[in-house]
């Protein structure tokens, strides 16, 4: 698994930072975040430091609610969603990728939660975060 680059505390990401890093995967970036703008306004984005990962992540949350996990990778971004076995169905009936689908069933468990991670590198990629959102955001 690719490591997260942000990594000195000191730094905080700015868009030239993150974009410095991203690349080509901009275009991307756009598309998720503009989609966010549009779609989910009530959404609040938040960097964050966490010394035990040694890295700055993203977190997008809805109030209390963290909807997805961002973190930088080079050339490229990585989401990363917690869904508890609620969503099961709704994934399963989801037009999320195959892989991703299986990703859930089969990845570890964190006590009553499961990880779903997209990483960011083509057009399909950001479909599925944005499908992953929406059904983060309709679990109660």
């Amino acid at each position: 698994m690719e490591h997260p680059i942000l990594s000195d505390a000191s730094q905080f990401p700015t868009e030239n930072t993150v974009f410095s890093h991203i690349g080509k995967t901009k275009a991307f970036w756009i598309s998720l975040f503009d989609y966010v703008e549009s779609y989910h306004p009530e959404l609040s984005r938040e960097w964050r430091y966490y010394r035990d990962g040694k890295s700055w992540l993203l977190k997008v949350t809805q109030k209390k609610k963290t909807i997805f996990w961002l973190s930088i990778l080079d050339g490229s971004f990585r989401t990363t969603f917690y869904f508890t076995d609620k969503a099961k169905a709704a994934l399963a009936a989801s037009d999320i990728s195959e892989e991703l689908k299986e990703q859930f069933n089969s990845g570890k468990q964190y006590g009553k939660i499961k990880g779903v991670t997209v990483t960011c590198r083509s057009q399909r990629n950001v479909a599925d975060a944005k499908t992953l959102i929406g059904i983060k955001l309709a679990m109660k």
